[in-house]
């Protein structure tokens, strides 16, 4: 499954990027670059694949992610049906060694070398620091001169310093970038995300992929370290914290809703991937 290498268009009058983005569609595909990633979900909702992580991202998300790590922000299809209209995005991209050599190595920045250490697996940025980070990083879309280097140290900083923060990416993940494979992880996850509320069947799924039946499964495991069974379920999940969070429905009728066909088999997997019952999660989250 080879993600696509992304060229990071470069600031002419920066040695980093900044940006703002409202389209919930650019970039909407598995890809790296050579920069790492700083993003704030200002407003924005939807499921991120971040190495062989799957997770729900919602506004207010802070993510940290390193170099040459691919990932995918795959927005609701809310915003590509006309039910919301725009999202809101600041991003940062930065090489790791834009500020010279030798800077990482001063013992004054032993913090910022070891987040950026920690980010070649991803960070989630969990807690209250969320939303000071949030600010720093807004307010880099319009600070020039030295402000620019100061505001992305104390970013990084204050993302080093939360103790909450979750690392996304398992230790073993490695990316296969035989030529051949450009497309068959954007295929598979597109068609998974707009089919899972179905039961999928193995042979869709190698056909998507352009393989045999026999091959997928044993494909899909050696490329991402799970089974397609456990990839879909993390997704049918993942939609089911989205509806309890938005309270709209009972308990069954999301089970139904997010593509499981039994109430045992929602409580168990939902369990499993969340570490906590669907009533838990709902309530934990209701209560912040």
């Amino acid at each position: 499954m080879k993600p696509q290498l992304l060229k990071v268009t470069s600031n002419p009058v920066g040695s980093f990027n900044v940006r703002r983005d409202n389209i919930p569609y650019l970039n909407n595909r598995w890809h790296y670059h050579a920069e790492v990633e700083l993003i704030f979900f200002k407003e924005g909702n939807g499921t991120q694949f971040i190495g062989d992580s799957i997770k729900r991202f919602r506004s207010g998300d802070v993510v940290l992610v390193g170099a040459q790590l691919p990932h995918y922000w795959r927005f609701d299809d809310a915003y590509f049906n006309g039910e919301k209209t725009q999202a809101d995005i600041a991003v940062v991209h930065f090489c790791e060694d834009f500020w010279g050599s030798s800077f990482l190595n001063l013992p004054e920045n032993k913090s910022i070398k070891m987040i950026l250490e920690k980010a070649q697996r991803g960070i989630q940025v969990q807690g209250s620091s969320k939303e000071n980070i949030g600010k720093l990083i807004e307010s880099l879309l319009t600070a020039e001169g030295p402000k620019r280097i100061m505001l992305l140290m104390e970013a990084l900083m204050e993302i080093e310093k939360s103790a909450s923060n979750v690392t996304l990416s398992s230790m073993g993940f490695h990316h296969d970038y035989a030529e051949t494979e450009n497309d068959r992880i954007n295929a598979i996850y597109n068609y998974s995300l707009a089919n899972f509320k179905r039961k999928i069947q193995m042979e869709e799924m190698a056909s998507v992929a352009n393989i045999s039946p026999n091959s997928f499964c044993r494909y899909f495991k050696s490329r991402t370290r799970k089974t397609y069974t456990q990839f879909i379920s993390e997704i049918r999940v993942g939609h089911a914290c989205k509806l309890l969070i938005e309270d709209s429905m009972n308990v069954k009728q999301i089970c139904y809703e997010s593509g499981f066909h039994n109430f045992a088999s929602f409580h168990k997997h939902f369990k499993m991937i969340t570490g906590k019952s669907p009533l838990s999660y709902q309530k934990s989250f209701l209560q912040k």
